[in-house]
């Protein structure tokens, strides 16, 4: 249900300012239609292989390339870079117990560290782990492990037009057929993601994690947070969610938390910093177990792969990520570029999600058929246009079906333009918004591609394409 009695930052004020003032710039690189062509062809058009020297505006990815704080970059002067019992991992421990309930903190290098650690211990060949929506990693280890993801988010998740405000619930019909059909002792734990990437960003709402808790209770099994976006989503219930309009998002996460067994954290978002994630859990048992392999594939359980002084800018990041100015500021600059972009008629997401805007790619590239992937070309073509880096979201990040090789074909075929937190300007997002309409414009003379080389695994970050 939209709560009435707020509106959206960007509609209660029509010119807003960020919440700080900068004190260093990076020079941007301008280049030529020329240079930007050859780039293009020599990534083989995947903007993943693009060099960022040859990048204007990067919205590749909001990971690890946000903006630190002064006190973030004070913080990383306090390193303490022992190999044992580093104080920074007790400031970073205390931290995330404080603001996201989780007893247990495995540091890991990044998100998908906690991925690994957690998809050995918890799946076992033959489960199956529902979740609202795949992501591309998470959905890997899954299967690495022997086990068979299963989508249950809502159907409206899967509509690039529907405007309803909790996109990212869990369909509970569908988990009933899940346990029907293989039963609960097959379901090690619900996925759930907060801020649903592939779905556009998309949040949760409490009263759906309220419900799927009181399921999972039921029938004895774990919910695990992909909590990488946690904060945005806070803000969405906030600002759509009936009771909420008077809570603090550092209320709101916490409790969003509080409703989880475990968690799964990319650092990198959400917190801030250029690099660093975390597995946490609040069973001593699990802990144990992966404080064993984190040793194995990371470091030890005091580090995790992280340096003394990035645990420490981690812990201040998340007392920055929730504070309700950073993030009306944040989630404001995506829905500025959103509206700009579909005051002029271009197919995107609805409703706007917290990270990102993301365009309709087949309504854009109708010419050309989702085998010859429109979502990668569209983002080629972006690149060509004005040196702006945004990255594919629908079958080449699907990937193939391992047992019979076939492409699979979400439904939602889609180009992410991801805004970085506390890097752009509006007049940032005033180019990128002149450079979605002169593609469009000539849409018609965008050719699809077919794969050049094509990896087994993961294959959006290395493959090279060709024009068909």
């Amino acid at each position: 249900m939209t709560n009435q009695s707020q509106t959206s930052f960007s509609e209660t004020q029509k010119v807003w300012a960020e919440p700080f003032k900068i004190k260093m710039v990076e020079l941007l690189k301008v280049t030529t239609l020329e240079e930007r062509q050859q780039a293009i062809k020599n990534a083989g058009y995947n903007t993943f292989l693009l060099k960022s020297d040859d990048v204007y505006i990067d919205l590749l990815t909001d990971s690890g390339v946000g903006a630190m704080s002064d006190r973030q970059w004070a913080g990383m002067m306090m390193g303490d870079e022992a190999y044992a019992g580093s104080s920074n991992f007790y400031h970073m421990e205390k931290t995330i117990q404080d603001y996201y309930s989780y007893k247990y903190i495995v540091p890991t290098h990044q998100g998908r560290g906690a991925e690994n650690i957690l998809s050995q211990i918890l799946v076992k060949p033959g489960d199956y782990v529902p979740g609202n929506m795949y992501f591309t990693t998470t959905r890997l280890h899954q299967e690495l492990a022997g086990g068979t993801f299963v989508d249950v988010i809502i159907d409206e998740a899967h509509d690039p037009l529907s405007t309803h405000p909790f996109k990212g619930n869990v369909d509970l019909s569908k988990l009933d057929a899940l346990v029907d059909k293989v039963g609960a002792e097959k379901i090690p734990y619900v996925c759930v993601a907060t801020c649903v990437n592939m779905a556009g960003g998309q949040p949760i709402s409490m009263g759906n994690l309220r419900e799927l808790r009181v399921w999972c209770n039921n029938r004895n099994i774990r919910i695990v947070h992909d909590m990488t976006r946690v904060a945005e989503n806070a803000y969405f219930i906030q600002q759509r969610e009936q009771g909420y309009a008077d809570k603090s998002v550092k209320e709101i996460v916490y409790e969003l938390c509080a409703l989880t067994d475990a968690a799964t954290m990319s650092s990198n978002k959400d917190a801030m910093v250029n690099i660093g994630g975390f597995l946490a859990m609040n069973d001593e048992k699990f802990y144990d177990q992966a404080c064993d392999l984190v040793v194995v594939y990371e470091g030890l359980h005091t580090y995790g792969g992280m340096a003394g002084r990035d645990m420490e800018a981690l812990a201040i990041g998340i007392t920055e990520s929730v504070q309700d100015a950073h993030m009306q500021a944040r989630v404001g600059q995506v829905e500025y570029l959103g509206n700009e972009l579909a005051k002029r008629g271009v197919p995107i997401v609805l409703p706007i999600g917290g990270h990102a805007v993301f365009l309709d790619a087949r309504a854009i590239l109708p010419h050309i058929p989702q085998e010859q992937y429109p979502a990668q070309a569209l983002a080629a073509a972006l690149y060509v246009d004005a040196g702006v880096r945004v990255m594919e979201r629908g079958a080449v990040s699907a990937g193939r079906n391992k047992q019979t090789s076939e492409n699979y074909m979400p439904k939602l075929e889609l180009v992410r333009l991801t805004l970085p937190r506390r890097v752009y300007t509006q007049a940032h997002m005033d180019v990128v918004v002149q450079s979605v309409c002169r593609v469009m414009e000539q849409a018609d003379k965008i050719k699809g591609l077919r794969f050049a080389s094509e990896p087994d695994v993961l294959r959006f970050f290395r493959g090279t394409f060709e024009e068909v």
